[in-house]
């Protein structure tokens, strides 16, 4: 029913579209200069007022819809007033199965009229969605269409629809961010509640694993939070140290020494890394690099963990390579080329413009790609779920194997758990923690970006 909806509204859209503009050429005659907007913005305009409305409309209908259908359904139901919310949940899940012909039992009386009752509402509900599309899309075209003409600010009103969404755009994008941060915040209050947060900020121990009945024999349970982010801090400095220096020297050898053919075949090779799934990394990681460095050490006589931080740390400075080196290759482009002749000029090497001039000109751009790279780093979950272990360790070696913030986050929300348990919620306090490390990273790039930008 909804494709049909929008399929109507785009040739609707279309019609109005040639309608519109071919009335302002009409009237436009051989004077093309007599219309106010050109015969294009006229069209647009109708396009606008023809698709949009009607789009939003149905939108906000399929958002409310199946919560009113639902409402009037349990309204009718003998007795649905006595029942609690996860009862009227679970009664409402029933009738839309049998509705759809999901029949796991013999439905009751009552269920079988129910189902009734929400198959008419729902064909009521899909008459009246498209009886008040066709409307409000046809009331458009004509409102558009109607207003075409010598003095018609065609332009400004398609100008002013596209601010409008322009706006639109960025308040959805802003209320996620709200959102995001307001369910995390909320979740983590609940944990901070069960849990004191000097003992989660402060604590040296992580054992989440808590007793899920009075009678069964488990730990107490430790939410020392310092060991994990210990393990996250490791594993992020081992990529740092493998993507940093391999970065920014690719992009100065693509930016000053390569030839434009070398650099056109190097430099799409090397993005392509950045296209590769990071479950691959992560196989790539658990089953080449962890046995290679396993066999290295054993050769040299070290005992290297079959999960170490080594393996998934290098592997993410192999993700991270075209971050920054993309982004350092940009900011050494931006640098004007009359700045190197003048270095040159005055008898310095080329190594010496390279260090004295372009590296403090392009520091902004390599900054911001380095703490770009450096928040991937952070958040980066599959490498190391699968290559860097699951206990939490208090170590500096990373020949041992560590947790980090992502891989507990994700340990801890799968299985039964009941979801207000304290076991559940720590992963939202670690997602919150992770949230404000990424955060301050980013504050700390756009300062850097602010402070030492030069302006050419």
């Amino acid at each position: 029913m909804v494709s049909y909806l929008f399929l109507f509204l785009f040739l609707a859209a279309l019609i109005a579209y040639f309608i519109a503009s071919r009335k302002a050429v009409r009237i436009s005659g051989d004077d093309a200069g007599s219309l106010h907007s050109r015969p294009i913005y006229h069209g647009l305009n109708a396009l606008v007022y023809t698709a949009i409305p009607a789009f939003v409309f149905v939108l906000l209908w399929l958002l409310f819809e199946s919560s009113v259908v639902d409402l009037l359904v349990l309204s009718a139901y003998p007795g649905a007033d006595a029942l609690t919310g996860p009862e009227r949940n679970l009664l409402i899940s029933e009738i839309r199965q049998v509705a759809v012909g999901n029949i796991f039992r013999e439905p009751t009386p009552e269920v079988v009229a129910a189902v009734d009752q929400l198959k008419s509402l729902k064909a009521t509900a899909n008459t009246l969605l498209a009886a008040c599309v066709v409307v409000i899309a046809l009331a458009g075209a004509a409102i558009a269409i109607t207003s075409v003409s010598r003095r018609f600010y065609a332009r400004h009103s398609f100008e002013l629809s596209v601010t409008i969404f322009m706006m639109f755009a960025s308040t959805i994008a802003i209320l996620t961010t709200l959102g995001i941060v307001a369910s995390l915040v909320y979740e983590a209050v609940q944990f901070f509640q069960r849990i004191p947060i000097s003992d989660f900020l402060f604590g040296l121990r992580w054992e989440p694993q808590i007793p899920l009945r009075e009678d069964q024999v488990a730990g107490a349970g430790a939410f020392g939070a310092i060991p994990v982010f210990v393990g996250t801090i490791l594993v992020a400095a081992l990529a740092m140290a493998v993507a940093v220096p391999v970065g920014i020297l690719s992009a100065i050898y693509l930016a000053e020494y390569a030839s434009p053919r070398f650099r056109s075949i190097v430099k799409p090779m090397l993005e392509i890394l950045a296209g590769i799934p990071t479950v691959v990394y992560g196989f790539f990681a658990v089953l080449t690099v962890a046995p290679a460095l396993r066999q290295l050490g054993m050769a040299i006589g070290l005992d290297v963990a079959p999960n170490s931080a080594m393996a998934a740390g290098g592997v993410m400075g192999i993700m991270l390579i075209p971050f920054i080196s993309s982004l350092s290759d940009d900011a050494f482009a931006a640098v004007p080329q009359a700045i190197r002749d003048g270095s040159l000029a005055i008898g310095a090497t080329k190594g010496e413009t390279i260090r004295r001039v372009l590296l403090p000109a392009a520091l902004p751009g390599i900054v911001g790609g380095v703490l770009l790279a450096l928040s991937r780093a952070i958040g980066e979950t599959m490498i190391v779920v699968m290559a860097a272990g699951l206990i939490a360790k208090m170590t500096a070696n990373p020949l041992e194997s560590v947790t980090t913030v992502t891989v507990q986050i994700v340990t801890l929300l799968i299985g039964d758990t009941e979801f207000d348990n304290p076991k559940t919620l720590a992963a939202f306090a670690l997602g919150l923690m992770l949230f404000i490390i990424t955060l301050f990273l980013n504050l700390i790039a756009l300062r850097v970006v602010r402070k030492y930008r030069e302006a050419y």
